[in-house]
């Protein structure tokens, strides 16, 4: 695999991008189903207690709660997420292997994220560390944890030096 010269590899990028998809998305539908299986909507259990339960809500919002009954915004944001990958697929094959890998974690976990939406109307939480109030699921951190990751990237990449006007 060679490397181009804007520091992509050469190959399949849509492999970097869906592979990180598949596994985020599949990751999250299999905790999500265990706990819809397992656990009654607000029952909580601890696993480090006084630390971290699994505690099961609904959630009508956005990432740890964020603008509840707003679904539809939501609904609409996962399929920009889509559209958006299909538009710029150009520039996304540009971007280097780990960029690429954020992406797909990001549109994985609107994935996850949307298909609980589109199913049945709510996205199922259950990540709950109790040093703060928030409860979250997988998809929503490969979101946000790679939104960090992908912005710090971007924000490190090296700008090419001004050429000197002759």
């Amino acid at each position: 695999m060679t490397e181009t010269a804007s520091g992509a590899k050469a190959g399949n990028p849509w492999l970097r991008i869906g592979l990180p998809l598949g596994a985020v998305f599949v990751a999250d539908r299999l905790t999500k189903y265990w706990v819809r299986g397992h656990m009654d909507v607000g029952d909580s259990v601890p696993v480090i207690p006084g630390f971290f339960h699994l505690t099961y809500i609904l959630n009508p919002g956005a990432a740890f709660g964020f603008l509840p009954e707003q679904g539809w915004l939501f609904v609409a944001a996962g399929f920009a997420v889509v559209g958006a990958l299909i538009v710029c697929r150009r520039l996304i094959m540009a971007l280097p292997v780990a960029a690429g890998c954020c992406v797909g974690l990001i549109a994985g976990g609107a994935a996850g994220n949307l298909f609980d939406r589109l199913t049945i109307g709510e996205v199922v939480d259950f990540l709950d560390f109790k040093i703060w109030s928030y409860i979250f699921n997988l998809a929503d951190s490969a979101i946000v944890v790679s939104g960090i990751l992908l912005c710090l990237m971007l924000l490190r990449e090296e700008k090419p030096a001004p050429q000197a006007k002759e």
